[in-house]
């Protein structure tokens, strides 16, 4: 057409005329076209797709241009990639400016991003919109200070010039400042990038529901757990209520109760009588407030482990239950005697001839315990029952097995479980202190040897102004002999045995109860305590005439009964 020297035309037809068939950047025409209301002028957006033309021996002679309408054709299948309501796919060059119509014409018209007079000859985005970014939402009201030319191209224009490829789904500003997420594309071929966005808001909106389902199935569950938990605790109150009422009408399964005996760690005991028997029982029940799993569990265990020992200085089990309420109780032969801690605080140190006929009755319990390879861990005088049984007097009774241990179950355990403090202090050995997953037998002969100094001298073996004192000194203090610390003179034979259970070693005590049967009962003393003798104290006992000098002399010993207590942390 006779005109030369058009930049725009030299891009394409130049690379034609080098046999490169290609596609042109859009660009304002340079001569005379209909616009889209039919009027002749320049500066229409125009493109070409140019071939080469060869003759017969295959070389270029001419370049063939195809012009393209890009507001129509080009724009057209730009717009196919729309996504939801706010996405769209557009066409932009190195400058940043768009060679595609946006789909948001009429919108950007309104934010001032296009120009709204009837006389304007390009009222699209082509040619006329640049991917820059403003610095703020403009659909929210921003309005930038500086011109467009002067604006940063947006990060999606800025790195697709750069001739990279990318996707961003953590959100940046587009040219209108919206915040949207996209993915670009750079066409070295065309000269000029691809890219595809759409709002932030739009495309994360199914994982707002999402999370908005998910916190409301939360809240929900929430609410659930709650209402389960106050449903537990109104059930657990109500079966409580229901324990209590069955206690406070004295009946508990066959056995009627009469008297309450006393409170542990973890029962209450009552003296009850057998509906069809009349047999005076003593009936233990787990205490309804502290009713759990462990709880429970040792309860059972002091049940069933007691029920295997026969020997008769054991306190017998006659049955074990549950009430149609949940409370568990378990009946034991009823004991109207005394125990070790009050026959002392209330009748001082005891004679050496009765203390060997106590210690020697303590031995056999406990050996047949061991025998069994259980170990009863907390020996104490309070555990331990002097009674009238079967027309003979000064009867031992040995109590509450709740925390006897197997041997072979601590040893499949001692490896993995937690170490727990468990006894009372007073009468604890060493290695119970210190490693109290490692008692043995020899663990009770220790405590076995504390109550026996106990009785001969109405004092524990070992006095402190605190519980980790006392242990301290139970761990590393050597006690004194009994005979230093009251002025009734005591054979060395027994002392002798008591001081060798209370030794800090183990293989320094003797290491079974028999062995220490056998050491006491060589003492010449050992058969001085007769059968005249216990029954002439309980005929005194029973009908509250004064004791003799020797069974009062003591004095009370209520001031170390803060230490009395048993101390189970497992």
């Amino acid at each position: 057409i006779g005109q030369q020297d058009i930049p725009e035309y030299d891009s394409f037809i130049s690379r034609a005329l080098a046999g490169e068939a290609c596609v042109s950047t859009p660009f304002p025409s340079r001569v005379a076209l209909k616009d889209e209301n039919g009027q002749m002028r320049t500066g229409v957006p125009t493109m070409f797709v140019c071939a080469p033309i060869r003759d017969e021996s295959f070389q270029v002679v001419a370049a063939l241009g195809l012009r393209i309408r890009p507001e129509q054709e080009f724009t057209r299948i730009l717009q196919l990639g729309r996504v939801g309501n706010t996405g769209e796919t557009y066409a932009f060059n190195r400058d940043g400016l768009f060679v595609s119509n946006s789909r948001f014409d009429d919108a950007l018209i309104l934010l001032g991003l296009l120009p709204d007079s009837p006389n304007q000859e390009n009222p699209h985005s082509i040619l006329q919109l640049s991917a820059r970014d403003p610095g703020g939402d403009m659909t929210e009201g921003f309005r930038p200070n500086a011109r467009r030319r002067e604006m940063p191209l947006t990060r999606m224009a800025a790195d697709a010039v750069a001739g990279n490829a990318g996707v961003d789904v953590s959100g940046y500003r587009n040219f209108g400042g919206v915040k949207v997420v996209g993915a670009w594309r750079w066409l070295p071929n065309a000269n000029m990038g691809v890219a595809t966005e759409i709002a932030y808001a739009e495309a994360f909106r199914p994982l707002a529901i999402l999370e908005w389902t998910f916190w409301g199935l939360f809240t929900l569950l929430a609410l659930s757990a709650i209402a389960i938990f106050v449903f537990t605790l109104l059930l657990a109150h109500s079966q409580r209520e229901a324990q209590k009422a069955v206690i406070e009408a004295q009946q508990i399964g066959q056995y009627k109760l009469e008297q309450k005996l006393g409170a542990g760690g973890m029962g209450v005991v009552y003296k009850a009588q057998h509906a069809m028997l009349r047999r005076p029982t003593a009936v233990k029940m787990l205490d309804v407030n502290k009713v759990n799993a462990g709880a429970l569990e040792r309860f059972e265990r002091e049940v069933q482990i007691t029920s295997q020992l026969n020997n008769p200085n054991t306190v017998a089990i006659y049955d074990f239950g549950r009430t149609p309420e949940g409370v568990f109780y378990y009946a034991m032969e009823f004991l109207d005697g005394i125990d070790l801690q009050t026959l002392v605080e209330k009748y001082g140190a005891q004679p050496v001839p009765r203390v060997i006929h106590i210690l020697q009755q303590i031995c056999g319990s406990l050996f047949e315990a061991h025998s069994l390879g259980l170990v009863h861990r907390d020996v104490k005088p309070a555990n331990i029952m002097l009674n009238r049984r079967g027309g003979q007097p000064d009867v031992v009774k040995v109590l509450d097995f709740g925390l006897v241990k197997a041997l072979d179950e601590q040893k499949r355990a001692g490896a993995t479980q937690n170490a727990s403090l468990t006894g009372t202090p007073l009468y604890m050995s060493p290695e119970a202190i210190q490693l109290p997953n490692s008692v043995d037998a020899r663990s009770d002969i220790y405590a076995l040897g504390a109550v026996g100094y106990f009785l001969l001298t109405g004092k524990p073996v070992f006095e402190a102004d605190s519980v980790v004192d006392l242990c301290q000194k139970h761990v590393a203090t050597p006690p004194v002999p009994p005979s230093e610390r009251i002025n009734t003179p005591i054979p060395p034979a027994l002392e002798a045995a008591l001081l060798a259970c209370l030794e800090k070693t183990r293989a320094k005590r003797p290491q079974t109860a028999r062995d220490l049967s056998i050491l006491i009962s060589r003492c010449p003393e050992a058969l001085e305590w007769s059968i005249e003798d216990a029954d002439a104290w309980w005929g005194r006992h029973e009908r509250g005439q004064p004791i003799s000098l020797t069974e009062s002399s003591a004095g009370s010993q209520t001031a170390n009964r803060r230490y009395d207590m048993t101390v189970d942390q497992g």
